[in-house]
């Protein structure tokens, strides 16, 4: 299959980089999806479009069992750094997470899988959105999974570029492989006045002191050492004047957990900290919006990924890697059936180019290697070699 991946090479690149050269962000993907669809109905797939929105879901194959492919399609607001032929042409946008090249694998795939016979059927699951959320607090996967993208799936598998790891080496492990995110958005009320007479205002100013380093002290001093956890404030904003206490301080911030037993404790303890304003004589606001679930690789499938790498590549170019904090909502459609995501090396060599960056970019060798990983998976899972 490596070998029929390289075949394919060229075609793998083109795709890649018109798609790069044309970003499109979260549920605007309008141009990706339609040259998608163009592709894989050349291939003879069923092919749906308009699925969460702007995704496109494609089949081949009958009955049982049904394994998904996923890649997502959108970009960032970025406005690109590179000098290269490829780079984006739409200003302020540009694929600077991989999302380009995973669309192009995914390609590559059904490419691969489209003179093979097999039981069962595969589908593909080409997803808007995954970097952003609607407006109502929705990201591309649920958003499919809302139209039935993943009725009857039994398996599904995808993959993500890693920048830090050079072309040839995967990683995969089973467990809490990212994390899950939640936003909070939290007011510190106090009474506002002029500068010059602290003793006649409630100082949300110095309040918020107080709530930060409370915030702050959650995961060191109100979380198990061996938990996985994450509070972070991200902005904070209060007052306009250098002689004006103002009114009130807003502060939010992101919350990682790998477990919901530590996210309710996080939740808890952030409304513990804010509660500290009223000791103050203050009051405070706080409002949690629950993300992104963790992302749980299932032992069966990641022991089929495992397998298939090893006998492409060799056991040495096979990592387990560690757990990230950071999240991604490929976690919607493993929670609703069994599945993995590896990390596929893509590193420029001597020249790192780290994700949603604006110099980003890969060396396009890893192209063929992950469509052949992600083109044996499958395989093996329709086959029954992988039990699930």
């Amino acid at each position: 299959m490596l070998k029929r991946a390289h075949e394919i090479e060229d075609q793998l690149i083109a795709w890649r980089r018109d798609i790069h050269a044309h970003p499109e962000l979260g549920f605007q993907e309008t141009r990706t999806a339609g040259r998608i669809a163009e592709t894989l109905d050349a291939l003879s797939y069923r092919v749906q479009t308009g699925i969460g929105r702007t995704g496109v879901v494609a089949e081949r194959g009958e009955g049982q069992p049904t394994v998904g492919v996923r890649a997502d399609m959108d970009a960032l607001p970025i406005e690109e750094a590179n000098d290269v032929s490829y780079a984006s042409q739409n200003p302020g946008v540009m694929h600077a997470c991989g999302h380009d090249c995973h669309v192009a694998m995914a390609l590559g795939v059904a490419t691969l899988l489209s003179s093979e016979s097999f039981p069962g059927t595969v589908r593909f699951l080409f997803q808007p959105a995954e970097e952003i959320e609607d407006e109502e607090g929705k990201s591309g996967a649920p958003r499919m999974i809302d139209d039935g993208a993943m009725e009857d799936v039994d398996a599904v598998i995808a993959l993500h570029v890693d920048s830090s790891q050079p072309v040839g080496n995967i990683t995969v492990g089973a467990g809490a492989a990212t994390a899950g995110v939640d936003s909070f958005y939290a007011s510190v009320i106090g009474k506002g006045g002029h500068g010059a007479y602290p003793h006649e205002v409630i100082d949300p100013i110095h309040m918020a002191g107080h709530v930060i380093l409370a915030l702050h002290g959650i995961v060191s001093r109100k979380t198990h050492p061996c938990d996985p956890a994450v509070v972070s404030i991200g902005s904070i904003h209060g007052g306009e004047a250098s002689n004006v206490i103002p009114q009130k301080v807003t502060i939010s911030g992101t919350i990682r957990h790998m477990e919901s037993a530590v996210q309710e404790r996080l939740h808890s303890e952030i409304e513990r900290a804010l509660k500290i304003a009223q000791t103050l004589g203050g009051e405070y606001t706080l409002e949690i919006t629950r993300g992104y679930p963790p992302m749980i690789n299932h032992p069966d499938v990641v022991g089929v990924l495992q397998r298939a790498a090893i006998d492409l590549l060799g056991a040495e170019s096979v990592q387990t890697g560690r757990q990230q904090m950071g999240a991604e909502d490929f976690g919607f459609f493993s929670s609703l059936a069994p599945g993995a995501m590896f990390k596929l090396g893509c590193r420029i060599e001597e020249d790192e180019r780290s994700p949603h960056h604006p110099r980003f970019d890969i060396d396009e060798g890893c192209l063929p290697i992950g469509t052949a990983i992600l083109t044996e998976a499958a395989l093996r899972l329709l086959r029954g070699k992988g039990e699930i």
